[in-house]
């Protein structure tokens, strides 16, 4: 098996032999590509390496085995990412920023930018005005991998790491908000709900539908426990009999389940034991007594499905639960915490959204012979729309790093939220008074990010309950 470093002739400069069974011709990375779908990651793989092929000499590098996914790809390909000899020992530089990225995460995120901009932003203004998801949106965002961002190849996913779906939630929030938090629900609460929790089994049978063409909703709110959200009803009974739990009760404002086939419900199995009775159930939409009622009409992101789902004595086997009887509270801490920094970098990508909508306007309007861009007083107020921007996306990828490397993140995570979300709403609202009267309509994308930024205090915590997390984890640390 070939290793990181190859034979020394395998340099820029000198290239591989073509009859080298380990290399792969031009044409026939041309002619993958031109197998790929337009919009792919694997594509824009691809298309990097083509612009930069004449560094390359006549072949490229390949890793025994099909090209079949997007990191084998990128291996094979990563003559075309970097100037240095392949056989070179330098180690590649340190992240030295929370901001900065991997190759591969910049290939994600350039990839995800291509695609909002192309294919889902013609059918943004369509959906809203629908208030439902586009079908052919939702198959999109399957093909290219975005519902399984962090999901091992094995099972269909992509194979990169949080930070990778943190930066594609901001890019396609850029263009719409409620595929975003289509996208990031997914990621950062059911895929890694199965990946951390699932057995071997449960992911071989459920993860791999959630990679590639399964939305799945996670079913923990309820009417009287919203922040209080373990003070839920719902009740999961065991049949001894049929050797089958029993789940009965009604969830509400649940994300994606209009489209969802699949969803993880939190029921209690002993209500005498408190929160350390709530359970994770694995529970299909085919279930004989689930149902999903009509979407909430809702202030912004209308087009992503919010339903009440009921339970009227679905029968679950055992082999359904997810994680352990008992633990279920502990598993929606874990996961809300991380889906926190989702929701951040949803509102990072809403407020750059609302701004780049509006800068070029301020430009080319004119006031008193003026463009309004050039009077101080405007240039004062985006200018620090701008900072606070940046300082909402620095906290969002430094909790998003601290994740990603193990270390605590809980009073991080819950600070980005509280700040992305706040800012959000207020550079959504000041773009609407730069450009005046046509803000106010629906002529610019102004109205709907002003719309969309609402939600952001709201779901995944309030800001109450970020600053409740933060004055707890403060007195933690100060107190005696």
């Amino acid at each position: 098996p070939l290793s990181g470093k190859l034979c020394p002739k395998a340099t820029h400069s000198q290239g591989t032999t073509a009859s080298d069974p380990r290399t792969v011709s031009f044409q026939g990375i041309v002619d993958l590509q031109a197998q790929m779908k337009p919009h792919s990651f694997l594509s824009h793989l691809i298309r990097r390496a083509a612009t930069r092929a004449p560094v390359l000499g006549s072949s490229l590098r390949r890793l025994p085995g099909p090209l079949a996914s997007p990191m084998r790809l990128q291996q094979a390909l990563q003559p075309a990412f970097s100037r240095r000899p392949m056989c070179s020992s330098a180690p590649a530089p340190a992240i030295t920023a929370c901001t900065m990225t991997t190759d591969d995460e910049r290939s994600m995120q350039e990839s995800v930018e291509v695609f909002a901009r192309e294919v889902l932003a013609p059918r943004v203004a369509q959906m809203d005005a629908n208030a439902a998801m586009d079908a052919d949106i939702v198959a999109a965002c399957f093909e290219q991998g975005l519902m399984a961002i962090e999901a091992p190849e094995e099972y269909g996913g992509v194979g990169l790491g949080f930070t990778a779906a943190c930066l594609a939630v901001e890019e396609v929030a850029r263009v719409d908000p409620s595929v975003a938090v289509m996208i990031d629900i997914q990621n950062t609460l059911l895929i890694t709900s199965f990946m951390r929790y699932g057995t071997p089994q449960q992911r071989e049978r459920f993860l791999t539908r959630l990679c590639t063409d399964t939305v799945c909703s996670f079913c923990l709110t309820e009417a009287n426990s919203g922040s209080d959200a373990f003070a839920l009803k719902t009740r999961a009974t065991w049949d001894e009999g049929a050797g089958e739990w029993v789940i009965e009760g009604t969830k509400c404002w649940i994300s994606n389940s209009n489209e969802a086939g699949l969803f993880v419900v939190f029921a209690n199995t002993d209500f005498s034991k408190g929160h350390k009775g709530i359970t994770a159930f694995i529970v299909e939409r085919s279930c004989p007594g689930l149902s999903v009622g009509p979407k909430e009409d809702k202030l912004g992101i209308k087009a992503s499905s919010t339903c009440e789902v009921s339970f009227d004595c679905c029968r679950v086997p055992p082999d359904q639960v997810l994680g352990e009887v008992g633990h279920g509270y502990r598993m929606a801490i874990e996961l809300l915490n991380e889906g926190r920094i989702g929701i951040g970098a949803q509102m990072v990508g809403l407020a750059r959204g609302a701004f780049d909508a509006v800068m070029p306007y301020l430009h080319q309007r004119k006031q008193f012979g003026t463009a309004i861009a050039d009077f101080q007083g405007v240039q004062f107020q985006y200018a620090r729309a701008a900072m606070e921007i940046e300082s909402a996306r620095v906290m969002v990828y430094n909790a998003a790093r601290l994740k990603e490397a193990g270390q605590p993140f809980l009073r991080e995570a819950a600070m980005a939220k509280l700040k992305a979300t706040e800012v959000a709403q207020s550079v959504a609202s000041q773009c609407i008074d730069w450009v005046g009267g046509v803000g106010f309509t629906p002529a610019m994308p102004s109205e709907k990010f002003y719309r969309d930024s609402k939600i952001g205090t709201i779901y995944e915590g309030t800001s109450n309950i970020q600053l409740l997390t933060i004055a707890k984890s403060i007195q933690a640390q100060y107190k005696d």
